[in-house]
Formats: C-alpha cells, sequence, structure tokens
C-alpha cells in the first residue's frame, strides 16, 4: 500500500526549512563580514591621526578613531555606570554638547566615583570616538578620571551561532514533520484495520 504525503503541507514545511537554510547562508557570509569590519576597527584604534566627529549619526569608518570638536555649551549632563581606564567601576558623566552650527555632539567626559555631575561648561576637547557615536574624552575634563577607551573587541561577532541555530531549526522542523508524517500513517493503517 503506497503511503500519500499531503502535498501542501509538505511544501509548507520544505519551503520553511530551506528559507531557514538561506538564512544560515546568509549568515555565515554576515559573519565573515563582521569579522572583516572587526579588523578594519582595529587599525583605525592604532591610527592616530585626528578625523572628524560623525555629525549625522553615521561614519562607521571613523568609529575607534581620535577626533576633537569644540563644544559651545553643555546642553545636558548625566552620569551612568561605567568603567574606568584602571577597571574600575563607578560613574561614566556624559554630556550633550551644543557645537557651532546647531549640531550637538554625545560626550563621555570622565570617570568616578561620585554620581554627581561636576561643573564643565564646554570647551575644546578630544578623544575616541565610539560607537552611538560618541566621543570618550581623552584627556577627560572637569578633574574626572579616564574612562575605558572604547574597544573594538568588545563587539560581538555573533553570527556563527546565528548560522548554526537556523540550520537546528531547519533539521528540527523536518525531524518533526517527519514523526508527524510516521504518526499519520500509523493511525491511517490502524483505522483500515
Amino acid at each position: 500500500m503506497a503511503r500519500r504525503i499531503p502535498i501542501i503541507p509538505t511544501i509548507l514545511v520544505v519551503a520553511a526549512a530551506a528559507t531557514m537554510v538561506a538564512l544560515g547562508i546568509w549568515q555565515l557570509g554576515r559573519a565573515d563580514e563582521k569579522a572583516a569590519l572587526l579588523a578594519r576597527y582595529v587599525v583605525a584604534d592604532e591610527n592616530l591621526a585626528s578625523v572628524p566627529f560623525p555629525l549625522s549619526g553615521e561614519g562607521e569608518e571613523a568609529l575607534y578613531r581620535r577626533s576633537e570638536l569644540t563644544c559651545e555649551g553643555a546642553i545636558s549632563k548625566a552620569a551612568g555606570a561605567g568603567t574606568s581606564a584602571k577597571g574600575e567601576k563607578g560613574w561614566a558623566h556624559k554630556s550633550i554638547c551644543q557645537l557651532d552650527g546647531g549640531a550637538q555632539a554625545l560626550l563621555y567626559l570622565g570617570w568616578s566615583r561620585d554620581p554627581n555631575s561636576p561643573a564643565w561648561d564646554g570647551g575644546e576637547v578630544q578623544g575616541i570616538i565610539g560607537p552611538g557615536p560618541r566621543l570618550v574624552l581623552d584627556p577627560p575634563v572637569a578633574g574626572l578620571a579616564p574612562l575605558a577607551k572604547p574597544d573594538p573587541q568588545d563587539l560581538p561577532n555573533n553570527h556563527l551561532a546565528y548560522a548554526g541555530q537556523w540550520f537546528l531549526f531547519a533539521i528540527t522542523a523536518l525531524i518533526i514533520y517527519a514523526f508527524a508524517l510516521r504518526r499519520r500513517w500509523r493511525d491511517e493503517e490502524r483505522s483500515k484495520v
């Protein structure tokens, strides 16, 4: 007796599994792209030449490079959890800074154990561009200690794990469907007896 395979559910499961495999292959390509990007960031981190701060919010090529700007005035200040250059936990002091021409920039002023914002109203600053973008000041201002500088090694490259997950999802879907077919065939055989 020939076992019937339901056409529509089979097409749906195979299409879903094929999509998952395609997503896994795409993630493998992204893993290579991310590795190249991280390698480029490591080289940028070693380059001491200053670049303009990316005011538009975009500018991956500027990340982990040195930059300098003139803060016309601190619009707002805040403190959040931060790590000093020595690895101590405490407060990272930040400021939204008004720039010439109306643009704004996020500055990480420095580190302290005190959560109260220091007195600082602007001026010429320099530092390292981190993701965001933000400028982590080096040297810090207002008597603060240096923050841990942005490190490209802190960026994860999870794409290989994501690829593995997609492949595992595809295999799992096919196995579950095979068990469902097997049960259906067994139930059909029992109903004929």
